[in-house]
Order: structure tokens, then sequence, then C-alpha cells
């Protein structure tokens, strides 16, 4: 997979910064952020090069997450980091790309800035159109609703599954709201250093009601 981990440069940081992926409230993570470059296996069968900006306390598990999809073929359609849609969520879900460090903005869906494990680079969603979440202020599946049950089929989600198995496993938690999130991973809520498997969130009490929103 050819996996390379890398600080966050001063030219990215200004892109993220252009884009309003961080403001004043996000959290103060800029000396926190990895690069990570890796292969991935696309829709068409082919071998792409995608990247993830994520925490650095949590690279020592998303490369060996994302070493078994691509060994197992795994298909991801795309994998660019949220400054190549200027931050906007929705244009990020719609091209059904894979992301993870976004502190999105007030009329985005999205936990407290602080709390928030994509503002913390402690969150993945992977294949949106495939794994879509239910978006209570519409009761709309986002970005679609074709492929929302939970049935077989190609960069679907489903408990159990590889997907699944490779993120439970490095302690990772799945769509841990009450609504139906398929795409999202975190390492739990509200977000705090990962220390891996050990510090697994799974055990945590049941999300409360304040906790009932994506976890952004």
């Amino acid at each position: 997979m050819d996996a390379v981990v890398t600080k966050i440069t001063d030219v990215q940081w200004s892109r993220m910064l252009a884009a309003g992926l961080w403001r004043k409230g996000c959290p103060d993570v800029w000396d926190q952020l990895r690069r990570v470059e890796m292969n991935f296996v696309g829709f068409d069968g082919e071998v792409h090069r995608g990247v993830l900006v994520v925490n650095a306390d949590v690279t020592a598990s998303v490369v060996p997450i994302f070493t078994k999809l691509f060994e197992e073929r795994f298909p991801i359609r795309r994998m660019e980091p949220m400054e190549v849609y200027d931050g906007h969520l929705n244009a990020s879900l719609r091209a059904d790309n894979t992301s993870a460090f976004n502190c999105r903005r007030p009329d985005q869906i999205n936990a407290p800035f602080r709390e928030s494990p994509h503002a913390n680079g402690r969150a993945i969603d992977i294949n949106p159109l495939e794994n879509p979440w239910k978006d209570l202020r519409t009761k709309r599946w986002s970005p679609s609703g074709e492929y929302a049950p939970r049935t077989e089929r190609e960069g679907k989600i489903l408990k159990g599954g590889l997907v699944w198995r490779a993120f439970i496993e490095e302690g990772w938690v799945w769509q841990d709201i009450k609504v139906p999130d398929y795409m999202h991973f975190d390492t739990g809520y509200p977000s705090k250093p990962f220390k891996g498997p050990i510090a697994s969130p799974s055990t945590a009490s049941p999300p409360t009601s304040a906790q009932s929103t994506p976890a952004g």
C-alpha cells in the first residue's frame, strides 16, 4: 500500500485555512495533524493514490486498517483532503469522497467543535454514497438514500464485515450515535487522545441525547 505519513506543511495548512477547515473556536490541532498518503483500490479495480488528514495519535491504527482494505481490494471511490472541496461537507459527500479531518462550519451538521472527532482528526467517513447518514433536520438520507438499506453491495460497510472488523479491531467505533451514519468511524466522543485498542471507547456508556447528532 506504500503509506507515507508526514506533518502538515505550511503550504497545505494555508490551503486548509483558506478553505475554512480551521478557524477560531476549533481545536488547536495543527501540530497534531498528519498527512497520510497511501494507495487504495478504486471501483474501477485499479490502484489509486489518496490522502487522509488525521491526528498523529491515530496514524498507527489508520495505516494497518487501510492496508487490510487494500489487500482485500475493498473499493474506495476517492480519497481527497477537504480543502479540495473548499471545506464544503455536502460537496465531499456528493463526490463519494472518503475523508477525515474537518472542523465543520456552523451551518453544517457537527458536534461541538472542541469535542468533535472530525475536528480533532479522529474520525473517518468512507464511501458516503454507499454508506449514507440520515439528517434529522430534513428526515432525508445524505448524500442519497439509494444505497441506505444494509444489503451486500460493493463499497458498503456492514456490521461484522471487512471494514467494520478492520476498524473495531483497532479500537474504533462505528456510527456511535442514535441516527444511522453508516460512513462514520471515530475513536470516541467527546474526542480525546487515542491510545489504541486497549483504550477502545467501545465499552463506553451509550450516547446521551446530547450525542444524538452525527458525531462530526
